[in-house]
């Protein structure tokens, strides 16, 4: 009998996972969030990921469960492994992925690079965290933030006032120094339960409002030593927190070479979508692998360069689907994603990922091929 996944969340990535679990001879079951959702051609259960008895049904009949997101509760993940299921990436990591002050202190504990950080609680501590850090930073809500929501820059304390007056009794928000940073990476690890690891090549992205743009795979001018440090701060962080399944560390590179902690993401990543088609194993295959303690694939690049591209928004007037025939025709060694999503300014509906030997050539075609997209 094959073996069953179960993957929480309906979203594009859980969507992505469903051609490499077939290719791998998986069962694959999604629980989505409601109907129509993305992952809807492997969606055998529809609920809320919060209540433990819908979740507790779900996994009842799988042989792992793993996550489109982070956000299932602790209390429902505990309860799931009470029960003898297999969580990967498990509730005592994830603990760490679905709250920012709790991953700044542990990072802090295991004598990772970061930006100067705090808790804060009220307006006073803000300003003060704004006077000793040159006057400017960056307040981040711990919980539930993605894609550029729930960070804001502030220069006075009057501009967090809203969330800090929303705060509960006892709650905090984060704050962070506004790192000068020359461009923004990422270094992806897949970690099986029984320790093995492999990093893929640290990569460089692009940022617009917030959200990812663009990835080039492998970061341009990154030499011995940025490689190997952004491999040893993703694997360290892999080992010590314990996350099983893939890991994306968001770097920050400074002016004078140093590398610094952003965000993590226990699961796949946009920052690994270049490894669908740019990759020996690419991200989604691997999670599989990980989280069902397989063996890992190779991690190399196929070609010497490959970007990605998001599809941001899509075209309101027809279907993005409409639009694919002219794209393929205009540059046929293009590969499409799309995740199945209504347009909606901002929102990612798709990508698409160019590989080739001359990295100018490949960035402007692939951006050629996004651009049919646009409405």
């Amino acid at each position: 009998m094959s073996l069953r996944v179960g993957i929480v969340g309906g979203g594009q990535l859980a969507r992505m996972m469903i051609a490499p679990a077939v290719e791998l001879g998986l069962d694959v079951r999604v629980l989505a969030e409601e109907p129509g959702m993305a992952a809807g051609l492997a969606a055998t259960a529809t609920g809320d990921y919060r209540d433990l008895e819908t979740v507790r049904a779900f996994a009842r009949d799988v042989d792992v469960i793993t996550f489109d997101h982070e956000h299932v509760p602790q209390d429902v993940l505990r309860a799931l492994v009470a029960d003898g299921i297999a969580v990967h990436p498990g509730p005592d990591a994830l603990f760490y992925a679905q709250d920012k002050l709790r991953m700044r202190a542990k990072l802090a504990e295991l004598g990772m690079p970061q930006p100067e950080w705090a808790a804060i609680s009220d307006a006073a501590e803000l300003q003060a965290f704004l006077d000793a850090n040159g006057g400017r930073a960056v307040v981040k809500t711990p919980r539930g933030g993605y894609d550029g929501k729930g960070v804001r820059v502030v220069s006075t304390a009057a501009d967090a006032a809203d969330w800090i007056e929303a705060l509960e009794p006892g709650g905090q928000l984060l704050v962070e120094e506004l790192v000068d940073f020359t461009r923004e990476l990422a270094q992806q690890v897949a970690r099986r339960p029984s320790g093995s690891w492999r990093a893929y090549p640290v990569v460089e992205t692009v940022q617009r409002g917030g959200v990812c743009a663009e990835v080039i795979a492998p970061a341009p001018r990154a030499g011995q030593r940025l490689t190997d440090v952004a491999e040893s701060i993703g694997v360290a962080i892999a080992e010590g927190l314990g996350v099983t399944g893939m890991l994306a560390v968001e770097l920050f590179e400074t002016a004078d070479d140093r590398l610094l902690v952003n965000e993590l993401a226990m699961r796949p990543h946009n920052s690994g979508h270049w490894s669908q088609d740019g990759a020996v194993t690419g991200q989604f295959e691997q999670h599989l692998r990980a989280v069902l303690d397989l063996p890992l694939g190779d991690t190399e690049p196929r070609a010497p360069w490959s970007v990605m591209i998001n599809i941001l928004g899509g075209p309101a007037a027809d279907s993005l689907e409409s639009r694919i025939p002219g794209a393929l025709a205009a540059h046929p060694g293009a590969k499409v994603h799309t995740y199945g999503k209504a347009p909606r300014p901002g929102r990612k509906v798709g990508h698409v990922n160019l590989t080739g030997s001359d990295l100018d050539a490949v960035v402007s075609d692939a951006r050629g091929v996004a651009a049919h997209f646009d409405d």
